[in-house]
């Protein structure tokens, strides 16, 4: 190895080494800290909280990590989630397209198919969470990465993280829902709904059901629609006359909120032509008139079939039927009682025209007199009214 040797130069007379700089220490001064950090804090707790030592913070704070644990468990454990978003999921909800996303059923999306219209605002954001922390796209995806691919494969687990499309439908129908305007117009051609609507029984069929388990869930069901609340319900045979009559006149005025803007078609994207936005929205208002025509004209046709079928309508004819015959009977009873009595002696046909002959000069002589009461009042009329037209003719 070679060895190489560096010789230092001596420094040149003219360098001056520089001098030390000339330092003072300043007079000791009193400053204000102010109290701050972390440390601080964890002294202000210990204090504040009954002067506890360490040992018994350390105790006070385990005792509150397991409550929050145990309130945390029992949300998860539906105590307090109001009994909504747990509807098992099929395959047919978790396969939907969200580019189809009219045609979806929202309340089944969420868990909410029991409840429905009936579903509160609470109750609908209980079940978007719920559905949101089981389906998120980052919880897949951590769900999915401890397997390999040939490992998911053995287990039907799909790899395929990026496949939000059940999400999306979440979401969507949360917006839905939550939305008054669009929530209205969902419900208005809400599937389920419309599935229970064509089972309305025929008039051939109907004859042979009991009236009333046939058309009150009908009845009920319909109501929702109804701008006006409440709605009277169909009631049982004992019904009054008047709650049979009120019921079918409030039917046959239905006046129903139910719209059909859900099914409006969209103008084609990309198109900023305007004839075609404005002949998508003729198609959509005559389309929306045409399904609202025809809906009237289903409800008409089973309050026609009720009415026709209710056995109320027979049991208050018959009723009034009794009530006048027995009211006859009730005029009838007493004259026959004057003429036919054992004791009362028969009256002469002479007698009997001399009592008509009375009868009637004493109505001739009543309706004179009402005649000339009459006419006096007349005169006097006419009489005052002179007696004024003077008085006025006078003073001017």
């Amino acid at each position: 190895m070679a060895t190489i040797v560096v010789e230092a130069k001596p420094l040149p007379k003219s360098y001056n080494l520089p001098q030390a700089p000339k330092t003072r220490i300043s007079a000791p001064t009193t400053r204000r800290l102010i109290s701050s950090g972390p440390a601080y804090l964890s002294h202000l707790r210990l204090t504040l909280n009954h002067n506890n030592s360490f040992e018994e913070q350390d105790a006070y704070d385990e005792k509150e990590r397991q409550r929050l644990e145990e309130l945390q468990g029992s949300s998860l454990n539906g105590e307090d989630d109001l009994g909504v978003g747990d509807e098992p999921e099929t395959e047919e909800i978790l396969s939907l397209d969200p580019k189809e996303w009219k045609k979806h059923d929202y309340y089944a999306v969420l868990g909410l198919s029991h409840l429905r219209h009936e579903a509160t605002p609470e109750q609908i954001k209980i079940a978007h969470r719920k559905k949101v922390l089981k389906h998120h796209p980052d919880k897949k995806a951590t769900s999915t990465s401890t397997f390999t691919p040939t490992t998911s494969s053995l287990l039907g687990l799909n790899m395929n993280t990026n496949d939000d499309a059940f999400f999306k439908c979440i979401q969507k129908a949360h917006e839905v829902l939550t939305h008054p305007e669009k929530r209205r117009q969902f419900e208005s051609v809400d599937p389920e709904f419309i599935e229970q609507s064509e089972d309305v029984p025929a008039a051939a069929a109907a004859k042979k059901m009991d009236f009333f388990e046939t058309f009150r869930p009908i009845f009920k069901r319909e109501a929702r629609f109804s701008r006006k609340q409440p709605v009277p319900m169909l009631g049982d045979f004992d019904a009054s006359k008047e709650h049979v009559e009120g019921f079918y006149d409030f039917w046959y005025k239905f006046d129903s909120w139910r719209s059909f803007e859900w099914w409006d078609k969209e103008v084609n994207e990309g198109s900023d032509n305007r004839d075609d936005k404005r002949y998508t929205e003729k198609k959509n208002k005559s389309e929306r008139a045409r399904r609202k025509k025809e809906d009237i004209a289903r409800l008409r046709q089973i309050v026609d079939l009720a009415l026709s079928l209710d056995p109320r309508i027979k049991r208050i004819k018959d009723e009034e039927k009794a009530a006048r015959e027995a009211k006859k009977l009730a005029r009838s009873q007493p004259a026959s009682g004057t003429n036919t009595g054992a004791n009362t002696p028969k009256k002469s046909k002479q007698e009997e025209e001399e009592e008509k002959k009375k009868q009637e000069e004493a109505e001739k002589t009543a309706k004179a007199e009402a005649k000339k009461a009459k006419a006096a009042a007349a005169n006097a009329a006419k009489k005052a009214r002179r007696q004024q037209r003077a008085a006025e003719s006078g003073a001017a």
